[in-house]
């Protein structure tokens, strides 16, 4: 084994050719494994990088979702959770919008895929994919756009569910994001064309209930996640045509599935903030402002309040990085960035008090090629 920082080479399973290590300095006590998706017209894959003991990470396996991505050359899916991890982190749901498929992975020891079953996706263009215990949930952009329900067992076989097809609110509503609350009894889309937030009560049958519509107060919404606690942290890009007016805010949620503001367009002083995650305890929320090659971070108070961390920008990347998608991997110690003009993922350890340290950058991705969707055990 060579050290840290040193050329190292990997043999890129599948492919029979050997490819250059790739390497982002990491603890090395920390294993891992970090998921991308390819979303290729002719061949949608899901790349593995695993990190190695010193800290490098190499391109461990591809693997085939047998079905088509919708192709492009930069984030031609618009959403969020193309590639979605179950909350256990043992399936991992990858949607194929050139195929409208919905492609499902039993997820083994150090991060080893098995394909474990393929289905239609109930619409011609799958968007983003969320699950909950034995339900997933699957956005579709294609007409009205649509959330489509199945049943999942523990070994990743779907199943329709019989009447849990429901519609968005119009005709190219530009549905971009899906969020279940973590108690399992509500489904919330973002509509990114007409700025909507829609919320479905799940019922206990796995079918959903009728549609109801929120007008956001906030402009250019895009993505919205729930964190630990219930609360419907929103991503929105601001104004169009107005510089650094990217905003975070934060929603309860009611028994009644009414969405109700905490704190209301917090600046995130970027541009095209349009994706989120949260860390797993809950107590940090993190940007990605593609436009401005910035990462924002804030705090997560109890009652769902958000709070600027430090001077709020927390990473800045090289210019012309347009970071599509971020993720956090599941002991909450780093966050990864999904590059998709230069073609790289940087990683961030995460600080205890929510700012961010640079690692380096997992390399030897396309550039200028539209693969979306990032996920990380």
């Amino acid at each position: 084994m060579m050290k840290a920082g040193r050329a190292l080479f990997a043999l890129t399973l599948g492919l029979g050719t050997l490819t250059p290590a790739i390497f982002a300095a990491v603890d090395s006590t920390s294993n891992g494994t970090v998921f991308v998706m390819t979303n290729s017209a002719d061949r949608n894959e899901v790349v593995a990088y695993t990190r190695e003991q010193d800290g490098s990470f190499y391109e461990s396996n591809r693997y085939a979702t047998e079905g088509r991505g919708s192709g492009g050359t930069n984030d031609p899916l618009q959403s969020q959770g193309s590639l979605t991890l179950s909350n256990d982190h043992k399936l991992l749901f990858a949607v194929n919008a050139g195929s409208g498929t919905l492609t499902s992975f039993r997820v083994g020891s150090s991060g080893r895929l098995q394909i474990a079953d393929k289905i239609e996706a109930g619409g011609s263009e799958p968007l983003a994919v969320t699950s909950s215990q034995n339900r997933v949930y699957v956005l579709d952009g294609a007409g009205a756009g649509t959330v489509v329900g199945f049943s999942v067992n523990e070994t990743g076989k779907l199943r329709a569910i019989n009447d849990a097809t429901v519609f968005l609110s119009g005709t190219s509503a530009g549905g971009s994001s899906i969020s279940i609350t973590p108690d399992g009894n509500f489904l919330v889309v973002t509509e990114r064309l007409t700025n909507n937030l829609d919320t479905f009560r799940i019922f206990s049958d796995g079918t959903l209930g009728p549609i109801q519509t929120t007008a956001s107060p906030v402009p250019g919404v895009f993505s919205a996640r729930f964190d630990p606690a219930g609360h419907l942290i929103l991503s929105a890009t601001g104004p169009a045509g107005v510089t650094d007016a990217s905003t975070i805010s934060s929603f309860a949620v009611s028994n009644n599935g009414s969405l109700t503001a905490i704190t209301h367009s917090l600046p995130t002083f970027g541009n095209a903030n349009c994706w989120n995650a949260v860390t797993p305890d809950g107590k940090f929320a993190y940007v990605s402002n593609a436009a401005s090659s910035t990462i924002s971070a804030f705090t997560i108070d109890k009652g769902g309040d958000l709070k600027a961390v430090g001077s709020t920008i927390v990473a800045t990347q090289p210019a012309g990085t347009t970071n599509l998608d971020i993720t956090i991997s599941g002991d909450g110690k780093y966050l990864f960035a999904l590059n998709s003009m230069v073609g790289t993922v940087s990683v961030f350890e995460i600080n205890a008090d929510g700012t961010l340290l640079e690692k380096g950058d997992i390399t030897g991705l396309p550039k200028n090629v539209g693969f979306n969707g990032i996920a990380a055990l």
